[in-house]
């Protein structure tokens, strides 16, 4: 292989079929599977584990950046290169595909090879998936558009299809009903849709300029705008938001893939679920006697056909069948097993309405580190938290609460007001309300503390940031 691979990396979406796990700042992605790792990060090492490849280049969410920066730390033990296209807000897949391609085409060059990989899939056969890869870069450096089509082992009904004669794309199709769907299979011509793609960005580039110019323009002005701004570079570009939203809200398959007659298809047999409910995430634990899969402490009498997950509490289930129940610190889902899509109406609900489970869980990830929310009331909040070594929060104030110290491990160098001063383990300090406040760890071990926060409001939104490491206003 002549021409450079890029693993291109989308990681968006929020995952609603899997909640109360799955949140707007915590969506399917970042879902830790029974071997501890995260759909994310298995996706990197899929791609960075390929031959020939120099970096990975990722498109999220702005306010993800971080945590997906310490997912790949993890996991990235050999260094490799890892370059980020930051959103504002979601804009759908063409808009991420165009700014890789753009991007690619600018630092590599047009004969650079994209291979479009979504971040919350999962592919157990590592050697197959590398095998198709290298078909698929065949394909791409003669000039195709290159979808992955898995070769389907059942009638299912919510994947798309390719109809496909040897690696000739003949037609996409939608979702089918049970019936189609089985004819799709019997006929041995359909394929599942992966959403993964590989092509050159010249030819990607190329191709959308035909058939959806739009898209290309409107992200084309994203990036130039980008690249004008202060601190943008070649390893992490942020998308201007107001030219963002010139652009159209369409997926890569509909605005390009779909429209094209350029595009080839590798058959593949690697192992691939899109992990699209907790049916599919159900099968990856292995099942006892009865059906039953359990991931966690469960206690079952009498049950059968169940997936049970819990974080941290016990579960005991008697005299059920075909449910799933899904546990976390603040949420408890149970669900018909034949239900499982319907998942997401829950999710819808709990967004319309702005409870705060449909965003965020009792533990929310920062960029200095995660807090946990422990106990709340009438004006009272407590939170354990956590800061990584070096990091530091915000030069910040609140209006309506003041808050209670206590350092559990480590050390603090706080600011409160005009004094800076050291907290050790064991000790405390108060910050009052309306007073200027800083928390830095300037150990080299995590600093664990407890906060006590006091007052007639206790929002998130009562902050104002007067200087701040992470880019936030």
């Amino acid at each position: 292989m002549s021409a450079q691979l890029v693993p291109t990396i989308l990681c968006g979406g929020a995952g609603s079929r899997l909640w109360p796990v799955s949140r707007e700042s915590h969506p399917k992605p970042f879902i830790r599977l029974e071997d501890g790792e995260s759909l994310l990060q298995k996706a990197f090492k899929r791609g960075a584990h390929l031959p020939g490849v120099a970096q990975v280049l990722t498109v999220t969410n702005r306010d993800l950046f971080f945590k997906t920066s310490d997912e790949y730390r993890e996991v990235n033990k050999e260094g490799l290169s890892a370059s980020f296209i930051l959103e504002p807000f979601g804009r759908n897949t063409a808009v991420a595909v165009a700014s890789a391609a753009l991007h690619v085409s600018a630092t590599l060059g047009d004969d650079a090879l994209l291979l479009v990989l979504p971040a919350d899939h999962l592919v157990s056969n590592q050697p197959a998936f590398a095998a198709a890869v290298k078909e698929a870069v065949t394909l791409a450096q003669a000039g195709a558009l290159v979808t992955f089509g898995i070769t389907p082992t059942f009638p299912e009904t919510a994947y798309g299809y390719i109809e496909a004669d040897g690696t000739k794309v003949r037609r996409f199709v939608e979702k089918p009903n049970a019936e189609t769907a089985q004819t799709y299979l019997d006929s041995g011509n359909f394929l599942w849709n992966a959403g993964m793609f590989c092509f050159s960005a010249g030819t990607v580039i190329a191709e959308m300029t035909k058939h959806c110019p739009d898209v290309l323009d409107a992200t084309r002005k994203c990036l130039d705008a980008a690249r004008r701004a202060a601190g943008a570079d070649g390893a992490q570009i942020e998308l201007d938001g107001d030219t963002l939203g010139l652009a159209p809200d369409i997926s890569i398959d509909y605005a390009l893939m779909e429209r094209s007659t350029n595009v080839a298809v590798v058959q593949c047999d690697i192992g691939w679920s899109d992990i699209g409910s907790w049916n599919a995430m159900g099968e990856l634990a292995h099942p006892d006697e009865r059906g039953n899969r359990v991931e966690g402490e469960a206690l079952l009498h009498d049950v059968s056909n169940c997936y049970v997950r819990s974080e941290s509490r016990l579960v005991g289930a008697v005299g059920v069948e075909d449910l799933l129940i899904v546990d976390t610190a603040d949420a408890l889902l149970v669900a018909n097993r034949h239900r499982a899509q319907d998942v997401r109406h829950v999710y819808a609900a709990l967004k319309a309405s702005g409870h705060e489970a449909y965003k965020v869980h009792r533990s929310v990830h920062r960029p200095w580190g995660v807090y946990t929310v422990l106990e709340e009331g009438s004006r009272f909040k407590i939170k354990r938290i956590e800061v990584k070594p070096g990091a530091s929060l915000s030069l910040q104030l609140h209006h309506h609460r003041s808050e209670h110290w206590i350092v559990v491990s480590g050390m603090a160098l706080v600011v409160n007001g005009e004094n800076e001063f050291y907290v050790r383990t064991n000790e405390s300090t108060y910050i009052p309300a309306g007073h200027k406040h800083r928390l830095t760890n300037p150990g080299v071990v995590d600093l664990v503390m407890i906060e006590v926060q006091s007052g007639e409001y206790l929002g998130e939104d009562d902050i104002v940031r007067f200087d701040d490491n992470y880019g936030r206003s």
